[in-house]
Formats: C-alpha cells, sequence, structure tokens
C-alpha cells in the first residue's frame, strides 16, 4: 500500500472513530506511525484528507446510478438496483461511506468543495428521476412530489451509516438491501389487511 493510501486508510479510520471535527493531524500521523510533517508532504490540511476519502465514492455512487436509470429495467427493478447500488457502498467501503453520510462537512477548499456539492446535487437529482420516470409509467404512486420521495428513501438508506456495522455479523447489506427495497416498493402493510 502507497503512503498516501495508507494515509488515508488510516485517517478514514480515525474519522469514523472520532469524528472529523475531533480529528487532528497529530492523530491521523500517529495512526499512519509517522510524524505530523509527513502528512502535510501529501495534504494541506485534514478538509483535504476529507475530500479525498469522500469524491471517489460519491462520483462512483453517481456513475452506478446514471447506469441504472440507462438500463432497460423496469422502473421498481430499477429502484431496488438504486438501492443496492447504495447501500453495497458500504461494502467493502464501510468507513468512507460511513465518514461521508455521518459527517457536516466544513473544508476549506472551495474548488474540491463545490465539486463534491455538485456530485451529490447530480446523485439526488438522478434519484429524483427515477421516482419521477416510475411515476410516469405508473409503477410508482403519482400525487407525491418525486423529490420528497427520493430524499425519504436516501434518509432511510443514509441512516444506515448510524447504525449498521458489518463487523458484528449479525445483519447482513444484503438483508439490509432487501428490506428496504420491500419497504421501498410494496410498504410494511399486508394486503390482506388493507
Amino acid at each position: 500500500m502507497s503512503r498516501k493510501r495508507e494515509i488515508l486508510r488510516r485517517a478514514t479510520e480515525v474519522f469514523e472513530s472520532q469524528g472529523v471535527a475531533r480529528t487532528s493531524m497529530e492523530d491521523i500521523a500517529s495512526a499512519v506511525g509517522i510524524k505530523r510533517e509527513g502528512i502535510y508532504y501529501y495534504f494541506k490540511n485534514r478538509g483535504d484528507i476529507l475530500l479525498e476519502i469522500i469524491l471517489p465514492q460519491s462520483n462512483s455512487l453517481s456513475m452506478n446510478l446514471q447506469r441504472i436509470l440507462d438500463s432497460n429495467m423496469d422502473s421498481a427493478k430499477k429502484l431496488r438496483a438504486a438501492i443496492q447500488s447504495h447501500l453495497d457502498a458500504f461494502n467493502p467501503a464501510y468507513l468512507e461511506m460511513s465518514v461521508a453520510l455521518r459527517e457536516d462537512h466544513m473544508i476549506s477548499n472551495d474548488v474540491k468543495l463545490r465539486e463534491l456539492k455538485r456530485t451529490w446535487d447530480t446523485y439526488n437529482g438522478l434519484w429524483t428521476r427515477l421516482i419521477a420516470e416510475g411515476q410516469s409509467a405508473g409503477v410508482f404512486k403519482s400525487g407525491m412530489d418525486p423529490k420528497l420521495v427520493a430524499f425519504g428513501l436516501l434518509g432511510m438508506c443514509n441512516w444506515v451509516s448510524r447504525w449498521y456495522d458489518p463487523n458484528k455479523g449479525d445483519l447482513t447489506i444484503a438483508e439490509v438491501i432487501n428490506t428496504f427495497s420491500t419497504i421501498a416498493t410494496s410498504g410494511i402493510v399486508n394486503d390482506d389487511s388493507r
């Protein structure tokens, strides 16, 4: 593993356990086993490290969702695939996604921050488009704001970062995906009781 990648991995672990706001460059250097100055050779500050962790995952999520939307699947299958794509990002990049979704990002590097915001805006827009297309096709209920539905689904998926720990082994990400997909496509009320 290259030194830069090792710094990113150790920083991710420290960010995940302590939170970004409570992590110093000294903490990261200590986790890597080098002097703080060694970190500054690769990164100007903690925000640069955080962005280097978050941007690749965010771009990957957006590209995967675009591929799903461009596919020939029906809207219900696209929704399940979108949920799976989003939640699969927790394995094996669990820590990176956890950090990305848990933190409020007060980052000084405006250029990269704008890039991150654009990526997330694009991703949110793709989710909204997925819902709107499903409504137009008659697969999803009409009369609900597509953006509100999309944000509700993303909120459900993103909250996984608050409680899911793949190391516990009591629940697999596949079980989470299946449950969330069922909630999104058919709800939790038994058909017999409607």
